[in-house]
């Protein structure tokens, strides 16, 4: 028989401060239920217009204004429709070739001139800066008719460049570079440039593989931006052959006179690409824009 060896009183917890010690982990637990629950509730807010758009891409037109997110009869014949339809296939070539190219010429002009305006001291630095950041208060709306008529003058209508020239550099894209680089420790600069390198070659091999992640989050904001354009290329093109996909479905649409289930189908197979590249880049998102505004 074991004897339990005496505890001091002092050790011993008292009823009275094990009744304050309960009660205090309560409210943490309260609140964190409640930031779930409230998290919950986003999440299905953000989901519903995509489950519903799906649900309504796999029902029959006399099923279109049923609210049930199952259809009582779900078919693939809406997908084969527009599948047969050879313009859709080149409306999202078209799509897809105009965010590739941009995103790749954001990618090289955008962190060039960050570069420049933050490892280079001139006069006038700031002020271009400035110059640059305050093009973003200006609306697109407002730049149309400008885009328009330079696109007339040297006949870029109804071409992928006249589509795409507008966004091959943006102020937002400078920024978020510069602010990365920020981050760079000038020593580098300065060893690389002893070592014999040349400026361009010291942007390329040292300073830009260590602001990968701005880079990916650029890449990702400036594909996403280019493949969901609608009104610039709306105004630009006229032949059907340039129509990227998102002007391409609003013409679907007419052309169906107004059948839901199958602009809700092309709508389901637009947006694929975008969901899969947000799936598997969004902690470079994330991590992109918190660092950019704690460096900021």
């Amino acid at each position: 028989m074991t004897i339990a060896p005496d505890v001091p009183d002092q050790a011993r917890p008292t009823s009275d401060a094990l009744f304050r010690a309960g009660p205090s982990r309560r409210p943490r637990n309260m609140g964190q239920i409640i930031r779930w629950m409230l998290l919950f509730a986003g999440g299905i807010l953000m989901v519903m217009p995509i489950a519903y758009m799906i649900s309504t891409s796999l029902k029959w037109p006399f099923e279109v204004y049923n609210v049930n997110l199952i259809p009582e009869e779900p078919t693939l014949d809406n997908y084969a429709y527009v599948l047969e339809d050879g313009r859709f296939y080149l409306w999202f070539w078209n799509s897809l070739l105009i965010a590739a190219i941009t995103t790749v010429s954001n990618l090289f002009f955008d962190s060039l001139i960050g570069y420049t305006l933050c490892k280079f001291r001139f006069p006038g630095r700031q002020l271009v800066f400035i110059a640059i950041l305050s093009t973003l208060m200006i609306p697109t709306e407002m730049l149309v008719i400008p885009w328009y008529l330079m696109s007339q003058s040297f006949g870029w209508l109804d071409s992928y460049w006249g589509i795409m020239f507008p966004g091959l550099m943006t102020a937002f894209g400078t920024f978020l570079m510069k602010q990365f680089f920020e981050s760079v420790p000038d020593d580098f600069i300065e060893a690389a440039r002893i070592d014999g390198l040349n400026e361009f070659q010291i942007w390329w091999t040292v300073a830009m593989p260590l602001v990968k992640p701005a880079l990916a989050a650029l890449a990702i904001f400036v594909f996403l931006g280019n493949w969901t354009a609608f009104l610039w290329p709306l105004i630009v093109t006229n032949s059907t052959d340039m129509y990227t996909l998102p002007v391409g479905l609003s013409s679907f649409g007419d052309e169906a006179d107004v059948a839901w289930e199958l602009i809700m189908t092309g709508a389901a197979i637009s947006t694929i690409p975008t969901l899969v590249v947000f799936l598997i880049f969004q902690r470079f998102i994330i991590r992109g824009v918190v660092m950019a505004g704690l460096k900021g």
